[in-house]
């Protein structure tokens, strides 16, 4: 094959479903060749853009698209600081898309590039929510019968919610939440569901860090007789040091990652067998490169993988959670948003979803094309963001 090199790179803002999507461009000096990323940082998505434009582009126009892993080294110390949400994400726009174009050029699907397929299609976990036991059981129910096998289940969202709470005078706003009122229904929550559900369905839980470490290893250990298929996110990363307690006190799986950003941050659980399944964003640690290195890493400690996809995430990053689910022999269940209509047609050949599984299509690269006419048609809103202002009942900030 000729040389090819990067010509230009573009950042393209949309938000079909609401909420803000960074999708990275990188065209080539083939005529007609480009590749395309997810660098989908929804809290923070003009600095990425600026990150990618104002700093990546200058420093990448010109060089062989072929070197991905030398752009990948690159690109992380070019700024001499590393390791944060803003220029990961940068990076791993580039990154997909460079693949995408290795893929296209080799005329084979990436996960034919990464070994070729362990399986054909990657089983999902939804998310089932409601404002008492009740209706969770009933939204549960709904996806049971649409073929889904793998449900997380939560009630009144992440932290509960709590018609009795008592918050001081002049509070500031916020997302109030009572974590012992929290951590006392959950153990309700998933009591319910099994004497009405039975086991045959595999339920989960994720804690979205809203508990003290001390609290969390009650709750581990009280959810022991629910059998869930993992615990999520049960604290922060700055208290991993915590998952030791937890794990010697509960047999509880554990599945943690969510805000990771550094191998710093995972690397002690996985090498003390400290959880089960890491669930990285997998462009929030810098795209597929370091992501198939993760599950590698993983797989050698008994470790399976369970990639963040939630609505934050584009149709192109979806895809690649699903190329990585196909050939990484370590899978362990893949968390899954859904795409609506309005993202199917921004994004065509988006990863579908067929009886509790979802499906990678066949074509070169990863698969997602996107229309950037429709794609305009679906602004970004810059706009504080509230749900992440978690605050306990008098008022003090924690972590979401």
């Amino acid at each position: 094959m000729s040389k090819v090199t990067i010509k230009d790179i573009r950042v393209i803002l949309t938000a079909p479903a609401g909420i803000n999507l960074v999708v990275v461009k990188v065209e080539t000096s083939e005529p007609g060749l480009y590749g395309l990323g997810c660098a989908t940082f929804t809290q923070r998505y003009l600095a990425v853009r600026s990150a990618v434009e104002d700093y990546l582009k200058p420093f990448l126009v010109g060089k062989d698209v072929d070197n991905i892993e030398d752009i990948w080294h690159s690109c992380m110390v070019n700024s001499y600081w590393r390791n944060g949400p803003v220029l990961n994400n940068a990076v791993a726009g580039i990154d997909m898309a460079l693949w995408d174009i290795k893929g296209k050029r080799a005329g084979m699907p990436v996960y034919q590039l990464l070994g070729g397929k362990c399986r054909e299609g990657a089983a999902v976990y939804c998310h089932a929510d409601g404002r008492d036991v009740y209706e969770v059981e009933d939204n549960v129910r709904k996806y049971i019968e649409q073929g889904y096998r793998y449900i997380r289940c939560q009630m009144g969202g992440y932290g509960g919610r709590s018609e009795k709470l008592s918050s001081p005078e002049n509070a500031p706003p916020g997302a109030y939440y009572d974590p012992d009122a929290y951590a006392r229904s959950v153990p309700k929550l998933f009591e319910h569901l099994r004497s009405k559900i039975g086991f045959e369905v595999e339920l989960l839980h994720d804690v979205h860090e809203r508990l003290q470490p001390i609290e969390a290893v009650r709750l581990a250990k009280q959810l022991e007789p629910y059998r869930l298929f993992f615990l999520e996110d049960v604290l922060p990363p700055e208290y991993i040091n915590w998952f030791e307690i937890i794990r010697y006190q509960s047999v509880v799986p554990l599945a943690m990652g969510e805000l990771f950003v550094n191998p710093c941050e995972w690397t002690p659980l996985i090498v003390n067998r400290l959880i089960d399944y890491i669930r990285v964003h997998i462009s929030a640690i810098g795209g597929i490169t370091p992501a198939r290195k993760l599950a590698a890493f993983c797989e050698a400690f008994g470790i399976r993988t369970a990639w963040h996809g939630p609505g934050d995430v584009s149709p192109i990053g979806h895809a690649a959670n699903v190329h990585l689910d196909i050939c990484c022999h370590n899978f362990g269940i893949q968390e899954w948003s859904g795409i609506d209509d309005r993202l199917m047609e921004v994004f065509p050949g988006s990863p579908i979803v067929k009886n509790g599984y979802v499906y990678p299509n066949d074509k070169p690269g990863l698969g997602v094309d996107i229309d950037e006419k429709k794609a305009a048609k679906y602004p970004c809103e810059n706009r504080v963001t509230m749900w992440t202002l978690a605050r306990l009942p008098d008022g003090t900030s924690v972590r979401p």
